[in-house]
């Protein structure tokens, strides 16, 4: 049998945590529950998850703060949940770091849906990809760890968000990969005709690779068709 998924849920509201927390653990999940960031911090010190579950709006520091500090060192995968559907929180989310976004309220169903596709899709890229790198100019992609790595050694965790956006660019190199070819491959789903996701989250990778936007040498904006990584790319195992 497969090992039970870890599942951790910050939310302030008791009612909302209790009731995920039951419906989570009927569907074989490990959860913990608890309510702001310091609590959230103290538990991550003394235990692993396999998913992070945290709501925006915390006493204290609010979700998008802990979001950006967490993925600053590790990359658990986060889903987002908030009381606003507006799109602009969601871009802001996944700037700092998201996998996924979810507004309230929601039915507990989606919310499983969304935690069962991330965790499947983390797993079967550990499975599949575990001693494989992805070469290209001064940065390696490490399939397995999800992590960019440059010439000095030197580790860039990423979102899992980032981290397949940077395969499908790394795995088609030099050729144009649409919008929707790149929502696909981080979401399963073709972007909306308003959706800036992909955008965002290419801006993100820029950053963390040190591409000028404004003259980018490594993803490159290809007009009217969506982007490009302009490099040559090695498989190593």
């Amino acid at each position: 049998m497969s090992q039970a998924s870890r599942v951790l849920i910050v939310d302030d509201d008791p009612d909302l945590r209790d009731l995920l927390s039951d419906y989570l653990s009927r569907q074989d999940m490990i959860v913990a529950a608890v309510g702001d960031g310091e609590s959230m911090n103290r538990i991550l010190a003394e235990q692993s998850f396999d998913i992070l579950i945290l709501d925006l709006m915390l006493p204290g520091e609010d979700g998008l703060t802990l979001c950006r500090d967490l993925r600053s060192r590790s990359n658990m995968p986060i889903l987002m949940l908030t009381a606003r559907g507006d799109e602009l929180d969601r871009i802001i989310g996944l700037e700092m770091g998201a996998d996924d976004y979810l507004p309230k309220p929601f039915n507990p169903r989606e919310l499983l849906a969304r935690v069962r596709s991330i965790l499947r899709r983390v797993e079967e890229r550990r499975n599949n990809s575990a001693l494989r790198a992805l070469q290209f100019g001064d940065w390696r992609l490490e399939l397995g760890a999800q992590h960019l790595v440059d010439g000095g050694g030197v580790v860039t965790p990423l979102s899992g968000g980032e981290f397949k956006l940077m395969q499908a660019l790394a795995e088609n190199p030099q050729r144009v990969m649409s919008r929707d070819q790149l929502m696909e491959a981080m979401n399963g789903k073709e972007a909306g005709p308003f959706d800036r996701t992909v955008d965002v989250m290419i801006g993100r990778l820029r950053r963390r690779l040190g591409d000028d936007a404004r003259e980018p040498l490594l993803i490159k904006t290809i007009r009217s068709g969506g982007y490009m990584l302009a490099c040559e790319v090695v498989s190593v195992r």
